[in-house]
């Protein structure tokens, strides 16, 4: 059960009604994390101005892997199912999801970014300048490494969020790792 109230979209009214409407037109739904953030509409508006992400330069799939990383290392159970399915919804492969959490990928340049991701959660932003001309090397632009930090932070928020709500999980439950 949640420790915060999920927003019925039914009976919400004022500004709080309008973004849950806007999220039903866009989605087709209003996911659990979305009716919960809507008790506070400046953090719901928050979470939803993250959205300009999507027109960046990274790919949906990429936005996804930096999303799966993130909520495997913050041990985020809700994010983890919701990102495996929208994930797959992108295109990524079982195989590309568990990769992903694992900050792996078959892919160096996708690797790459995994790896950087991981470093910002792991060292809390402190990365090294060793770690920013690895990721340079591998191709990407100080606008691209903008938008990946952008991207950790997004999920860091949606992660530690759901942490103090216990969000209802309201996606297909993503499976556990395996222990190696």
């Amino acid at each position: 059960m949640s420790r915060l109230e999920a927003i019925n979209p039914e009976t919400a009214t004022g500004k709080t009604k309008e973004l849950l409407d806007a999220v039903q037109k866009k989605y087709g739904m209003v996911p659990n994390l979305v009716r919960t953030f809507a008790n506070a509409p400046a953090a719901l508006e928050t979470y939803l101005s993250f959205g300009a992400l999507d027109a960046g330069s990274l790919s949906p799939a990429l936005r996804e892997q930096i999303a799966l990383v993130v909520a495997e290392l913050s041990g985020c159970e809700y994010c983890l199912s919701a990102h495996t399915a929208i994930g797959k919804m992108v295109g990524l492969s079982e195989e590309q999801i568990i990769d992903s959490r694992s900050g792996s990928s078959s892919d160096s340049k996708a690797e790459e970014m995994l790896r950087f991701a991981k470093a910002i959660v792991e060292k809390r932003g402190r990365v090294s300048d060793e770690e920013v001309n690895r990721i340079r090397q591998a191709g990407y632009s100080d606008g691209d490494i903008a938008e990946i930090v952008a991207n950790v932070v997004k999920n860091i928020f949606t992660n530690y969020f759901n942490h103090v709500a216990e969000t209802e999980v309201d996606f297909p439950k993503a499976p556990a790792l395996a222990k190696v």
